[in-house]
């Protein structure tokens, strides 16, 4: 049976940049105090994703009314990284695929927001299982060629963690991507140089990914994924440029942590959650929004 969920795609619509701001504070909070209530969860890579899923959901990605699987006629994203599920799901929540409410239910025994997300628990917006990393890419290039071969205009975005591309499937589909000529496919890879166990650079170092993925035949740009307006700017500009034969990696600089002082820019706070000082020290670095906590 197709997963089915109604509201109205275009009532999150016409946000101006302040609001989107606004929109990606109350995310903020929402990841805070989703992740300190059941003490359990990915804070740093969330917060550091905000502006890039606030800015799609609310602003650039052409979405049908309710929710089906089978996604035909309207824009797909794929998450690939997908401990930062709390962003995910305040961001789904927050652009009306499920009550907001349900947002206090994270990672409860029976909730339909696991810890990853999955399409065991029907829950509208999530189309694949995911976690294991490596396997995003692969999936989001697939679902691209797919609707190029239905001749579905519509375009199909994805995010990456950096440490992942570790992984060697990854570049597997990569090159599948480039010479199958996917060129309705925009790859955003979280560059934030943080992974559980340390920096990027220490763990395995990635070098330069910019020559990497040119080398594999895609068109790459680059941006701070902590600037809205920027965020906006780039994915614009990366829409106008599908359709040209070349898949399009987008190359995001982001601070782990964004957002909290004490959380800024340190692979500690990948997969921790904050006490209870903490998180009152987090949120009056949040200011309360007009959107309203769950």
């Amino acid at each position: 049976m197709p997963i089915t969920a109604t509201f109205a795609a275009n009532s999150v619509k016409n946000m101006t940049t302040v609001q989107l701001q606004e929109m990606a504070t109350q995310v903020r909070r929402d990841i805070v105090r989703m992740v300190h209530r059941v003490q359990s969860g990915h804070p740093g890579g969330s917060l550091g994703c905000t502006e890039y899923l606030t800015a799609l959901y609310f602003s650039v990605m052409q979405r049908n009314e309710g929710f089906s699987m089978d996604g035909i006629g309207e824009d797909l994203f794929f998450l690939s990284n997908g401990h930062i599920s709390p962003v995910f799901y305040s961001v789904l929540a927050r652009s009306g695929y499920f009550p907001v409410s349900e947002l206090g239910t994270f990672r409860h025994i029976n909730s339909r927001l696991q810890g990853h997300p999955a399409t065991h628990e029907h829950l509208p917006g999530v189309r694949i299982a995911s976690g294991s990393l490596g396997q995003g890419m692969s999936v989001a290039a697939g679902a691209a060629l797919a609707k190029k071969m239905n001749n579905d205009a519509h375009l199909v975005y994805s995010l990456h963690g950096d440490g992942e591309l570790q992984e060697g499937q990854n570049w597997e589909a990569i090159m599948f991507a480039a010479h199958h000529k996917i060129d309705n496919l925009i790859a955003a890879v979280d560059f934030n140089g943080q992974q559980i166990d340390g920096p990027t650079s220490s763990v395995m170092n990635l070098g330069s990914l910019r020559m990497k993925f040119e080398a594999f035949g895609w068109l790459v740009m680059e941006m701070d994924g902590n600037n809205m307006q920027e965020v906006l700017d780039v994915l614009a500009a990366a829409k106008a440029a599908t359709g040209q034969g070349k898949p399009i990696c987008i190359l995001m600089t982001t601070v782990m942590g964004k957002g909290i002082s004490f959380m800024e820019g340190t692979h500690e706070w990948h997969g921790i959650a904050p006490s209870d000082k903490q998180l009152e020290d987090a949120l009056t670095q949040l200011p309360v929004t007009s959107f309203g906590d769950y």
